[in-house]
């Protein structure tokens, strides 16, 4: 139960990085659920190798650099899904920002039920 209601704020989430940040589209709520599978599988798989690879960078960017990480896995999907579109890194970069505050609100919920 908890990984479904994890996928559909994460969807919703993509929705809300979409409204609120220019060069971020997502077309709709089947492609959201859709990008928020593959980034969650992304996430799971391609992410922690290259954390492993960068981990001397990060540790010398003080763990900054964990959001580059996370704006070349939203654009990774983005790249792989059609009507999931980022139209620049940095918009990549604004809207893992975003996705990172929803997931710690997340956490937070999941762990006071």
């Amino acid at each position: 139960m908890k990984l479904l209601f994890r996928w559909v704020i994460n969807a919703a989430a993509l929705l809300l990085v979409a409204y609120l940040i220019p060069g971020f589209t997502v077309s709709g709520i089947v492609v959201a659920l859709l990008a928020a599978l593959i980034l969650g599988l992304v996430n799971a798989i391609v992410r922690p190798l290259i954390v492993i690879l960068t981990l001397p960078l990060t540790i010398v960017t003080l763990g900054l650099f964990l959001l580059v990480i996370n704006a070349l896995m939203l654009w990774l999907v983005s790249s792989l899904l059609p009507g999931f579109t980022i139209a620049t890194f940095f918009t990549a970069v604004y809207g893992a920002l975003v996705l990172w505050v929803v997931g710690l609100l997340t956490n937070w919920i999941i762990k006071t039920e």
